[in-house]
């Protein structure tokens, strides 16, 4: 497949088109460049970010204040009018947010990004869709007990991040209001890979349940090797949105394509079904263009994934069916039980998963800060993605997330005043429509354009670059 169809019209911004950063953008980076695998050394908050003696920032550990209680809130009251109906319509209490916006959500599809670096670096397309297909269901795993709902962007409203040392930067802009739709784009500062993709959540409620339809096509472009990958994410469900211990659980098929071997890999999602013992399963399986059956997978997407070859996992089957003898990845983890004994509740999570000889370790989910429960239970990357240090808003966007006031006031347990500055914004924006509807002005996307994609000839939203020249002058004012 010819690169100039892999890289796409636009390919990498014009401000490095050369392969190397200005010394302008350079000091951004710096100011953006966050690394949280060195979080534990440090507790500072925003503006307060120390450097390290490699020179790498370190990044704040915990938010300034704690998660906001939800045990005196009824959701009910707001969601019986709702059921089977389509939710992104519907205007929740802010108590029921994260301190992120979806754009933020999004861009923690790169807190494993290891392993697109995996993928790069293998000579082997087997090896290549294994790091891939670790990478998609790594993609989903940062929403393991996560039941607070991000909020949902504005319209035109941005997300940035660039992350020097580990080679990427990310850019997020929300296209469409109704329907809801979010488009990213990332590359590797290195030149190594393109990921991108638009993402509409149709939401619906079903009386005991909250269900997410992922609608939308991510692409991932591995560039050295002209390779493009295109899958959907699965369908999330969030369990006991009434009365109980609220549980997510993410089930359906997701089909991973490699447009240039005609590779496929097909990982199941599986339902926890009656008595739990599916719960947070995925297997699946690898093959090539003729349908022969390479590797198999297997894990959870809420702790690891393993693949071995289909013989030994078939021959592993049958002695399980047996009642032979199964070596244990890990001891069993502790029993997890809904706060009430009806069928919808979260079933008891006894094993983990279950080690078969001979496998290989494709990926692992990063341990979780301590204080996570406290902190709407966000990875040490989600912490670090709405830190604004001193200096940032001279370099960002002004439509960036990080400039929201009532996520940052939500943030900073200012929850009163969050409130009212969410109610603030969603008014201003109906006010925006209303005078484009009277004007007859048809609005107009800044950094993303409608078409279609290259590889699966569906309808898509693509980067139009241009975004780290930094000419913000004609971006809209929506805060």
């Amino acid at each position: 497949m010819p690169p100039e169809l892999l890289h796409g019209d636009k390919g990498f911004d014009s401000d490095n088109s050369s392969g190397e950063f200005s010394e302008a953008n350079h000091k951004v980076a710096e100011m953006l460049d966050l690394d949280p695998h060195q979080s534990s050394r440090t507790g500072k908050h925003n503006g307060e970010t120390e450097i390290q003696e490699n020179g790498i920032k370190r990044h704040r550990t915990s938010l300034p204040a704690p998660m906001f209680s939800r045990s005196d809130f009824s959701v009910w009251s707001i969601l019986k009018k709702c059921i089977g109906l389509e939710l992104s319509k519907i205007t929740m209490p802010i108590v029921f947010n994260e301190p992120l916006s979806f754009l933020q959500r999004i861009t923690e599809y790169m807190e494993h990004i290891y392993l697109i670096n995996k993928a790069c670096s293998h000579a082997d397309p087997l090896e290549r869709m294994q790091a891939v297909a670790a990478f998609a269901v790594s993609a989903v795993a940062s929403q393991w007990e996560r039941t607070g709902k991000p909020f949902n962007p504005l319209l035109g409203e941005t997300y940035e991040l660039t992350r020097e040392d580990l080679g990427f930067r990310f850019i997020s802009e929300q296209v469409s209001h109704h329907p809801p739709i979010s488009a990213f784009y990332s590359e590797g500062l290195n030149k190594d890979f393109i990921f991108h993709g638009s993402i509409y959540p149709k939401l619906k409620f079903w009386g005991k349940s909250i269900e997410a339809e992922p609608r939308g096509t991510i692409t991932l472009e591995l560039l050295k090797h002209n390779e493009a990958y295109t899958w959907t994410n699965p369908t999330c469900c969030v369990h006991n949105v009434i009365i109980g211990k609220l549980w997510l659980e993410q089930y359906g098929t997701v089909e991973i394509v490699n447009h240039s071997t005609g590779d496929k890999c097909v990982l199941n999602f599986k339902p926890c079904g009656l008595f739990g013992k599916e719960l947070h399963r995925v297997e699946g399986y690898i093959q090539d263009k003729n349908r022969k059956k390479l590797c198999v997978i297997y894990g959870k997407w809420t702790e690891c994934l393993w693949c071995t070859d289909p013989t030994t996992y078939e021959t592993y089957k049958k002695n399980e069916k047996r009642g032979g003898e199964q070596k244990k990845l890990k001891p069993s983890e502790d029993v997890i039980k809904s706060e009430n004994d009806e069928a919808d509740d979260m079933p008891e999570v006894q094993d983990t998963v279950q080690f078969i000889p001979g496998s290989k370790l494709l990926w692992r989910i990063n341990c979780r800060p301590p204080n996570s429960s406290q902190m709407y239970n966000f990875t040490s990357f989600a912490v670090s993605l709405n830190e604004l240090e001193k200096g940032m808003e001279a370099i960002l966007a002004p439509t960036d997330c990080r400039l929201r006031p009532d996520i940052r006031n939500m943030e900073n347990g200012n929850m009163d005043v969050a409130s009212k500055e969410k109610e603030r914004l969603e008014e201003k924006q109906r006010a925006a429509r209303k005078e484009r509807a009277k004007d007859e002005v048809e609005w107009q996307t800044r950094w993303f354009h409608q078409g279609t994609n290259p590889y699966t000839g569906t309808s898509d939203w693509l980067y139009s670059g241009g975004y780290f020249d930094r000419n913000f002058s004609d971006c809209p004012d929506i805060y």
